[in-house]
Order: C-alpha cells, then sequence, then structure tokens
C-alpha cells in the first residue's frame, strides 16, 4: 500500500473511532442529556406570566408587523396569506436562531461542571437545540391555527414533514456546537454573531419569496441551506408540493457533513476547554 493510501485509511479509521464513540457516549449519558434539557426549559420559563407563550408570542408580534408593511404598504405576492407564509418562516428562523444564541454561550455558564465532572460536553450545545425544538413545537400549534383559519389544507405532501425537520435539526446542531466552541476560545464571537444573526435572516426567504427576487440574487439565496429548508416547510405544508430536489438536497447533504465535522472538531477539542474557560 502507497504512503497516501495508508495515510488516508488511517484517517478514515480515526474518524470512524471517534463517530463510534460520540454516539456510544451519546448513548450513555442520554439521561444528563435530559436532565439538562429540563433545566434549561424551566430557567427559561421560570417567573414568566406567559410561560411556553413566549414561543407565539414573539413571531406573531413579527408576524403582525411585517404583515402590514407587506400588505398595505409594499405589496408583496407570496403565493399566500402573507401571515402564514410569514409566520411559517420567522417560527422557523427563531428555531436555529434561538439555539444557536443558548448553545454559544452554553460553555461559558457552566464552567464548573466543565471544569471538574467528565462527560460529553456537546451535551450543553445539543441541550441547547432540544429546548429550543420544544419551543418550535410549541409555536407549530399557531401555525395550524392559521392553516385552519385560512383553510389551508394540506396533502399527502405533509409525509415529508420528518425529512425536512431532520434536517433543519442537523444543520442547527452542527452550527450549535461550531459556536459553543468558538466562543469559549473566542470569546467576542458572541458580539460578532448578534450582526452576522440579522444580516443572515434577510439573506433567507424569511419574510419574501425566492422567486420575488432576480435571477442572480434567487441563487445566492438558494445556496443559504436555511432558505431551501424554510421553503420546504411552506411547500409541504401550505402549496401541497415536494421540496425542490436539487436545493433541498444539497441543503441536506451539507447538514450531514457540517455535523460530522463539527461534531468530531468539537470532540476532539473538548479536553482543551477546561484550560480555556
Amino acid at each position: 500500500m502507497s504512503t497516501v493510501g495508508w495515510v488516508y485509511r488511517s484517517a478514515g479509521q480515526r474518524l470512524a473511532d471517534d463517530v463510534r464513540e460520540m454516539l456510544r457516549e451519546q448513548r450513555d449519558y442520554r439521561e444528563l442529556l435530559y436532565q439538562m434539557t429540563r433545566r434549561d426549559l424551566m430557567l427559561r420559563y421560570k417567573q414568566t406570566v406567559m410561560g411556553f407563550g413566549w414561543a407565539i408570542f414573539m413571531p406573531l408580534v413579527n408576524t403582525v408587523v411585517f404583515s402590514i408593511i407587506f400588505t398595505r404598504v409594499a405589496p408583496l405576492d407570496v403565493g399566500m396569506p402573507y401571515p402564514l407564509f410569514a409566520f411559517c418562516g420567522l417560527l422557523t428562523w427563531n428555531f436555529s436562531a434561538s439555539a444557536f444564541r443558548f448553545a454559544m454561550i452554553s460553555l461559558t455558564t457552566n464552567t464548573s461542571l466543565v471544569t471538574k465532572v467528565y462527560f460529553p460536553r456537546e451535551i450543553f450545545p445539543l441541550s441547547a437545540v432540544l429546548v429550543a425544538l420544544v419551543d418550535f413545537a410549541v409555536g407549530s400549534l399557531a401555525v395550524i391555527a392559521l392553516m385552519v383559519y385560512y383553510r389551508v389544507t394540506p396533502t399527502w405532501t405533509l409525509v415529508a414533514l420528518p425529512v425536512i425537520l431532520l434536517v433543519h435539526v442537523m444543520f442547527t446542531a452542527s452550527l450549535c456546537l461550531l459556536l459553543a466552541m468558538a466562543n469559549l476560545f473566542y470569546r467576542d464571537v458572541k458580539y460578532i454573531f448578534e450582526v452576522l444573526v440579522t444580516v443572515w435572516m434577510f439573506a433567507t426567504a424569511v419574510l419574501y419569496p425566492v422567486a420575488s427576487l432576480s435571477n442572480r440574487f434567487g441563487l445566492l439565496l438558494q445556496l443559504n441551506p436555511m432558505t431551501p429548508i424554510i421553503e420546504g416547510y411552506r411547500s409541504v405544508l401550505m402549496r401541497g408540493s415536494l421540496p425542490d430536489p436539487l436545493s433541498f438536497g444539497v441543503a441536506a447533504t451539507m447538514s450531514v457533513v457540517l455535523l460530522v465535522t463539527c461534531w468530531v472538531v468539537f470532540h476532539r477539542a473538548e479536553f482543551q476547554f477546561a484550560e480555556n474557560v
């Protein structure tokens, strides 16, 4: 065997060993992940009047504001009632943005656990994803209510919804792992993040359809993985069609590769976390 072939084989074997170890640790520490998620949920909504109602209230307020703008001030044709279009996009975006925001500080706000007790540290950012996923599930009730109000009936394409959700969760989890690790080593990441996430939202088809843009800008939006994910939700829920196979296929492939890459990098770096807290 050539030297290059041996190197590639060794790297592949090490990657496979890392993946097996990560999966085994998540299985062994699944109860801890559950308890962390439960704790974070209780802390987030402790002593709040509305509780889980905030998961619906915030995207609903933004939907009202943007609905006034894009139906009264600058009318925009989206092929469906605009409030339903906007709320679906905002709810989907808020799931990822909320998970990013809490995962980013998950290691730096749990310094005593990071430095003193051994367990897979990816539990912290993954817990942030699960908490955001609970909010997403609660907010989905408002989507159902809006669909009933506007008499939008789902079709057989609803069977593709779990696939879209899986891709969405994988993409979100991969960036949560990356952000948590980056913020631990470089504390100014949290300041840059707030600017980038705002720009990113407007560079995603959250409030307007891709078809409303020129070919050049529309193509750039399609390269953003969040755009085909959000459009995928709208397609299967409200348009009665499957997501675009090319753009969604690229987003799905990117999500899988990114999750494996970020998780392996996170796993290999976690022994340095205690020195940087």
